[in-house]
C-alpha cells in the first residue's frame, strides 16, 4: 500500500496558490473522481493507493497523514509528499527524502507526526522571490502564464507519482533525478 500526499491549504481562498501545488497535481490526476472525507483530509482509494490532501492547512499536515498511515498501516518508505520548494527554480522539480524539512511547515509537521523523515518528496520549484515577505508569496497566486507552464508539466508530475506507486522511493529517484 502507497500514500500519496498532496500538500496544500483547503478553501476557495486558497486555489491556485504556491502553497497549493500538491493539491492541484492531485486534483490534475483524480480530476474525474470523488473525494471522501476522512483522517482530517479529502482522500481517494485506489487498490493499493491512498491519495490524500489534509485539510489541515499546511503547518498541521503531519496529523492528517499520520492518522492515514496509520489507518491503512502504511510505512513511512511508502509515503510520497507533493510539496512546494522555494529553494528550486519555478517549475522544475527534485526527488528527495531523509532529509530536513528545509523551512517548510507542512514537511516538519509530518517529519514531527512521523518520528522520521524517510518518506519521499517530491518538491516542484515555486521560485522566491525575496522583495516579498516569504508567508505573502507562498499564498499567492500564479500569474496566468506560470499557471500554464506548471500545467504543462502536471502529466511528468503523474508519471513519477505512478512509477513510485509500482516501485520503491531510490529507483524513482535514481531515474526520475537523472532526468532534471
Amino acid at each position: 500500500m502507497k500514500l500519496i500526499v498532496g500538500l496544500g491549504n483547503p478553501g476557495k481562498e486558497y486555489e491556485n496558490t504556491r502553497h497549493n501545488i500538491g493539491f492541484m497535481v492531485l486534483d490534475y490526476m483524480k480530476k474525474n473522481e470523488k473525494w471522501k472525507e476522512k483522517f482530517d483530509a479529502f482522500y481517494i482509494k485506489d487498490d493499493d493507493v491512498i491519495y490524500l490532501k489534509p485539510l489541515t492547512y499546511m503547518n498541521v499536515s503531519g496529523f492528517a497523514v499520520e492518522k492515514a498511515a496509520n489507518f491503512f498501516k502504511i510505512k513511512p518508505e511508502d509515503i510520497l509528499v507533493i510539496q512546494d520548494d522555494l529553494d528550486l527554480p519555478f517549475n522544475n522539480y527534485k526527488l528527495k527524502r531523509n532529509s530536513s524539512a528545509g523551512g517548510h511547515n507542512g514537511i516538519r509537521s509530518i517529519i514531527a507526526c512521523l518520528g522520521t523523515n524517510s518518506f519521499l518528496r517530491l518538491k516542484i520549484g515555486i521560485a522566491h522571490d525575496r522583495s516579498i515577505d516569504t508567508k505573502d508569496y507562498v499564498l499567492s497566486k500564479f500569474a496566468k502564464q506560470n499557471l500554464e507552464e506548471l500545467e504543462s508539466k502536471f502529466s511528468l508530475y503523474e508519471e513519477i507519482i505512478n512509477y513510485f506507486i509500482k516501485n520503491d522511493a531510490e529507483k524513482t529517484i535514481s531515474k526520475y533525478n537523472a532526468m532534471r
